[in-house]
Formats: structure tokens, sequence, C-alpha cells
């Protein structure tokens, strides 16, 4: 493995169980689902404990020794949230992307959150690699589904995401960001399109100066709609990719009502990669843990589950000395941009 690969492993709360033996955890499973009844305890316990490689090889030996799909038979024992979480941990991660982009792209009207979350934070390699993939499995071309199911400046920023360009040079970038932004819409999607995070990076503080605003604020003053949203995704992510989730997983739990499809694919897509740092981001930026706020917005099996992901309740090791960006100061960009226009 490259070494950049094995730290952030690292930075996952699930991890490859040690002594694993496939045909143990098989059996396991099968007999949590035998007869009458189903010990959804014993396959959530199991399945959290497991990396997703080795949840493939049980998902194979499973069907060596008993002849039947693992999948299917979690479908037909478990049902509602609590099976949508299970189904997405046994679905390889590049697979699962697609899948969500699938259904993202054909179902009814056009899921355009999906579509941000993942174009935004995947890298260039794993959006090739998500490209392959949904084309051997629909036999279609993941950027022509996109642009027939998208329009505008939204559409060409998804679709330069999706080629993954990165090339750029920092003082032509600063010139169209800072003195066409607003104006040339086009040249702004460009720039963000063909980025590298650490170069944008560069760019925002350079315009910070230049200007006396983070390039969030620009955006949210310029910009509406799901092209505002994929803009600011795009910046959030070149920042920092955790605190993009942890902010993705704070909304998706707020308020009334739980987006449990987002909560769901995060959780699941997270927890083998940087899930120790969303949960270290969402206690600096919301001033409480991801468990606890998980635990108070989720009931079951499916709240047990979502704990073991978590892997950890950082408000009980923490000294109350979070650095504290309250809720109100991730919201108050509102208030500062209404400021910044009355001027």
């Amino acid at each position: 493995f490259p070494v950049s690969s094995m730290l952030q492993a690292a930075r996952g709360t699930v991890k490859a169980s040690p002594n694993f033996n496939a045909s143990a955890d098989a059996e396991v499973l099968q007999k949590a689902m035998k007869g009458l009844g189903t010990d959804e305890d014993a396959i959530l316990q199991l399945l959290t404990a497991r990396s997703n490689a080795q949840r493939q090889e049980i998902k194979n030996t499973y069907k060596t020794l008993f002849g039947k799909d693992l999948i299917d038979d979690l479908k037909g024992e478990l049902g509602g949230k609590f099976e949508t979480l299970i189904v997405a941990l046994m679905t390889p991660p590049i697979a699962y992307d697609v899948t969500s982009l699938r259904n993202a792209i054909k179902g009814a009207g056009t899921d355009e959150k999906v579509l941000v979350e993942i174009l935004s934070s995947r890298t260039p390699e794993q959006v090739k690699d998500i490209i392959a993939a949904y084309r051997q499995e629909y036999d279609d071309d993941l950027e022509e589904d996109v642009c027939g199911d998208t329009s505008g400046h939204f559409k060409r920023l998804l679709v330069i995401l999706l080629q993954g360009n990165i090339e750029a040079d920092a003082q032509a970038l600063f010139k169209a960001g800072e003195e066409k932004f607003g104006t040339d819409e086009q040249s702004f999607v460009t720039i963000l399109g063909n980025r590298s995070a650490e170069h944008l990076r560069k760019v925002f503080d350079a315009y910070m100066k230049m200007s006396g605003y983070e390039m969030e604020e620009s955006i949210q003053r310029e910009t509406s709609g799901p092209l505002r949203d994929l803009l600011l995704a795009v910046v959030k992510c070149a920042r920092s990719v955790p605190a993009y989730f942890a902010e993705t997983l704070y909304y998706a739990m707020k308020g009334a009502g739980t987006d449990d499809n987002t909560l769901i694919r995060v959780m699941a897509s997270r927890c083998e990669v940087d899930m120790m740092d969303i949960r270290n981001e969402f206690r600096r930026m919301f001033a409480c843990s991801l468990h606890s706020m998980i635990k108070g917005d989720t009931g079951g099996d499916y709240r047990k589950a979502l704990l073991l992901l978590c892997g950890g309740d950082d408000a009980k090791d923490s000294r109350g000395k979070a650095k504290i960006n309250t809720k109100a100061q991730v919201q108050g960009s509102d208030v500062m941009l209404g400021m910044v226009m009355s001027m």
C-alpha cells in the first residue's frame, strides 16, 4: 500500500479484524438469521468490527458454504434504515458510490445533494475508478448521464470534476476569481473545477487578503441553488474534507427530522477513511460530539450500528476546552453577507 493510504486508514474508526476467519463469521451470520426471529445484535456487532475487504470475503465464503447470497439473506431478515445501513456496509466503496450516483440521477427528479457530496469530496483517482465502474455496471457513460440530468454552470462544474484535470496557474486563477467573480461565472466554475486542493487553499488566502472576504462568503453572495451548494462543497473540501463531512453530518441531523440517507452514506463511506478526523472537526465546529448527536437523533439497532461506526464519544474524554465554533458562527455567514451587501 502507498504510505498515504496507510496513514488514511489509520484515521478510520473501523479497522480490519486481526484474527479474521471468514468461515467462522459466515456461520455466525447464518445462525443469526436461521429459524424464527433474527439476532440483529449479532449481525451488527460482527459487521461493524470488520473492514469492507473482510466483509467481501465473508460474502464470498457465505455463498460457498450455504449456496446463498448474503446480501439477499440480510435484506430478507432486516428492514428499514437498519437494513439500508447494513447493505451499505456490505457494498465495496466504489460500487457504493456508483449505486448512489445512479440512484441520484435515475430516480424521480435529480438528487443534487448526492452528486455534490460524492463528486466534490472524492480524489481525481477515485473519480476515475467510479467512472470506469459505472460504465462496467450499467454500460452507460456517467458524464453523459450527469449532463442529461443537470444544466447550466452546475452541469459544467460537475463535468469538470468528472474530467479531473488538475492544471492551474496561481496568478490566472486569482485574477479570474477576484476580478471576474459574479460577472463571469464560467471562469469561476473552471477555476474551482480544475483544482488541486493545496493550490486552491493558496488562492483562497490571496483572495481573502485582496478582497477582505472569505471565498465562501463571495459564493454565498453571488450564486444560488445547486450551483452554490456545489461551489461551496468544492471550496470546503479543498480546505478540509473531514470538516466538510462534519458539517454534512451535522445538518443531516439538526432540527426536525433526520436526513437518514445522508447520515448512512457518510457514516458507511467514511468509517474506514477519516472518521476520527470528522469526529474531531465535529467537536470543534459544533461544541458537541458526533456520538451524542447520533444517539439523540436515532434509535434501535440502527442507532447501535451507527454508534459502533462512530467509534467513541468525544464528549467523554474532552475537558470541555474544545474550540467552539458555534452554530451561530457557522450560520453567521448569512448575517455577515447581509452586512457585506449593505456596505
